[in-house]
């Protein structure tokens, strides 16, 4: 576990982590409604409010994003930081009252630790209480019974975390924050790697069942200072998704939940800041960030 700072004034982290039960939950709270979208690529996912990050819907920002544990049961914890939140007087503004808008995404850890404790209303609310700029990475809060490598059978099987990243050209700046609870190996391990050059050659060793475990799904945030649409901020989620798939084999399977939210900074009037460099830094960032859990 290591320390790590927000790049970004607008952005604060927090966590809840249950070490004994190996779960937990996430929260990144914007100073100020930031835009947003996102893409889900992995066949089994658990999410809240996803689909209002579609560009298409009239909500144009998000309050907070959670990532949790606890496969869909672990979606609770949203339902905490949007209470406090209410309470504070933050949310999109209706003739009745503020109305949070936060999107969540869990993983499934059921299978490590006690699978009989998920991550509630109240550990999301403690998270958003806990949210600072500076913030501990690794099997910590979404990624406390985060694992890897489970693919190849339970021998292969080994703990992962939370990992954060950034990438930079000159005043653009990108980050990502990646809970990875993957079928597949991280690439940048040693294991990984020798995986991937046995799938090129064709010498692979192919398990028998495909994802024989269902521990899985890898879920995160890429968060840019860059002036963004909510159309842009699509394209920067699917660009994440790029870097995950650099950073995973195999990625995007049929037992993976695989979900990326992508924010730009807090509204502004303008927008069109270098879209195809923010791309790029965004694939990187998330590379990295699955990597630093090598």
């Amino acid at each position: 576990m290591r320390s790590v700072e927000s790049p970004f004034p607008w952005l604060r982290v927090g966590h809840t982590t249950d070490a004994d039960a190996r779960t937990g939950c996430t929260v990144l709270r914007f100073d100020g409604p930031v835009v947003a979208s996102g893409e889900v690529r992995g066949s089994a996912p658990a999410t809240r409010e996803f689909a209002l990050l579609d560009p298409t819907r009239s909500v144009q920002s998000v309050d907070a994003v959670v990532l949790s544990g606890g496969s869909a049961f672990g979606l609770a914890a949203g339902s905490g930081v949007a209470d406090s939140l209410e309470v504070e007087g933050v949310g999109f503004e209706t003739k009745f009252g503020v109305v949070p808008i936060v999107v969540g995404m869990s993983l499934f850890d059921l299978g490590v630790g006690d699978a009989s404790v998920r991550p509630t209303p109240a550990d999301g609310a403690a998270a958003l209480a806990a949210c600072a700029p500076v913030f501990d990475v690794g099997a910590v809060g979404a990624g406390a019974g985060a694992t890897v490598g489970k693919w190849r059978g339970p021998d292969h099987i080994r703990a992962a975390g939370i990992g954060w990243a950034t990438a930079r050209r000159d005043d653009l700046v990108v980050g990502a924050l990646i809970a990875v609870n993957a079928v597949g190996d991280l690439i940048a391990d040693a294991a990984g790697a020798e995986v991937a050059d046995a799938v090129a050659d064709g010498s692979f060793d192919w398990p028998k069942a495909e994802s024989p475990l269902a521990e899985n799904t890898t879920i995160g945030v890429v968060v840019t200072n860059g002036r963004f649409t909510k159309t842009q901020c699509r394209l920067l989620a699917e660009a994440g998704h790029d870097g995950l798939a650099r950073a995973l084999i195999p990625a995007h399977g049929p037992a993976d939940g695989d979900a990326i939210v992508a924010v730009a900074q807090p509204l502004t009037d303008q927008a069109g800041d270098d879209l195809a460099t923010a791309r790029i830094l965004s694939a990187v960032a998330v590379e990295q960030a699955i990597a630093s859990l090598a």
